[in-house]
Order: C-alpha cells, then sequence, then structure tokens
C-alpha cells in the first residue's frame, strides 16, 4: 500500500484533508498532512515565509517511499522539493494544482490563465505581505459543492497566505523532470480554470491523468472518490 503526503494550498492548512485521510486509510493506505510555513499550528510569521521554507517543509516530511499530493498552490513547494530532493520522494500528483514552467512563479502562472477568476477576492494586507480571500467569494470559489458543515469548519481555519512564495520564479529541471507525476483535474473548479489543467497538466503522460466532477475541494465534496482516484493511481506509479 502507499504512503501519501497532502500539501495543502493557498490559505488552508492540515486541517483541509481531514475526511480524505480516514478514506485513503479505508483503502489500506497510510496518509499524512502538514501545514506549510505560517498555516494551521505552524508558528513561522508571515513575513518569513519563502518558497525555500515550503520546500524544506514538503523535504522534511517525505522519504523515498512517499507519493506527494499537492492542492492548487500546493503544486509549487512540491515541484521545488522535487528540483531539490527527487531521491526524497515516490512521485508527485497535482490536485487541481499549478503546474511549474521553468523559472515562472506561481503568480505569473496564475496570470498566465484563460481566465482570471480570484483577483476579485483577495484582499492585500495594508502591509502587503499577505492575502485573505473575501467572505462573500470563498463559497463559490472553494467549496459549492461541498456539504453544508463544511463553510464554518472551514472560515474558523482559513488564514492569510503569504504573497513572497507565490511571487518567486521556480527553475525547474532534469531532477524535476525525473519524479514520476499525476494530474487529478476537478471539472467544476470556480478557481482554478479546468480548461487550464488541462493544458498544466498536458506534460504528464496521459495514462496518469484523471478528472473529477468537483469544485476546487474535492477532498471535501468527493473525499472517498478522490481516495479511489488516489488509490489507482498509486497502484500505477512506478
Amino acid at each position: 500500500m502507499a504512503s501519501f503526503l497532502l500539501v495543502h494550498g493557498s490559505c488552508h492548512g492540515a486541517w483541509c484533508w481531514r475526511d480524505l485521510i480516514p478514506a485513503l486509510e479505508a483503502l489500506g493506505h497510510s496518509a499524512k498532512a502538514i501545514d506549510m510555513p505560517s498555516h494551521g499550528a505552524d508558528p513561522t510569521p508571515v513575513a518569513e515565509v519563502t518558497l525555500d521554507s515550503c520546500c524544506d517543509a514538503v523535504l522534511h516530511a517525505s522519504t523515498a517511499d512517499t507519493i506527494i499530493v499537492g492542492h492548487s498552490w500546493g503544486g509549487y513547494p512540491i515541484s521545488a522539493a522535487a528540483e531539490a530532493q527527487p531521491d526524497t520522494m515516490r512521485a508527485l500528483i497535482y490536485l487541481c494544482a499549478y503546474v511549474p514552467k521553468d523559472g515562472l512563479s506561481m503568480a505569473e502562472m496564475r496570470r498566465l490563465g484563460p481566465r482570471q477568476t480570484i483577483a476579485h477576492a483577495v484582499e492585500k494586507s495594508p502591509d502587503g505581505l499577505s492575502y485573505t480571500v473575501s467572505a462573500e467569494a470563498i463559497p463559490q470559489l472553494f467549496y459549492h459543492d461541498c456539504p453544508d458543515n463544511i463553510l464554518p469548519y472551514a472560515y474558523a481555519r482559513l488564514c492569510p497566505q503569504a504573497i513572497h512564495p507565490q511571487e518567486t520564479p521556480l527553475p525547474t529541471g532534469a531532477k524535476f523532470d525525473t519524479v514520476p507525476k499525476a494530474y487529478i483535474r476537478t471539472t467544476d473548479d470556480h478557481t482554478v480554470p479546468t480548461e487550464y489543467q488541462a493544458t498544466m497538466s498536458a506534460l504528464i503522460p496521459e495514462e496518469m491523468r484523471r478528472t473529477i466532477d468537483s469544485s476546487h475541494s474535492p477532498f471535501f465534496s468527493h473525499p472517498r472518490e478522490l481516495a479511489q482516484i488516489l488509490s489507482e493511481l498509486a497502484d500505477k506509479l512506478p
């Protein structure tokens, strides 16, 4: 059975994998989630968060047998980890995530997308170091197909997202290329356009690409189906 490391996206934390972890364990896998720097229980001040520190958090939690799953912005720190130390992981799985182009930051990747879905909802902090997403926009952007109890659970835990790591370019090369990869595209995503996900995932072999009819948060809306897809991909990964 596989060992999964779950890496959250912007403004979230390890808490967002609450329903997926038991679904994976029910299939016989092991799974753990981590907080990125300044998220969840991690005490790092927002001003000190870098792409390197996010990469280090992933590497610290990974072993050579680990399949690392990155959600949304989480695609960047897991890719940085693969570029830095490809031998510390088994594979990467991108979940409606940004797959970097060599030398581009995540923010640049977002701006290259065919539709800008989130810019209207971003609220930058007075010091310019972080952003949050407006409370009014959150349900439709992240959770429109999720159970009703998810909104209060998420509202109590969402946190500011450091801007600097998302504006940091990520060079990728031969090391990154050696790591096996898979992609799960969400077809009803209001945050990362599903057609852009298709474009970003094109570099991944077709047999390692899957879709799920979900919002940007399939770990809440379809945890058992997502667990099954991850399990099937794990069986196909080297």
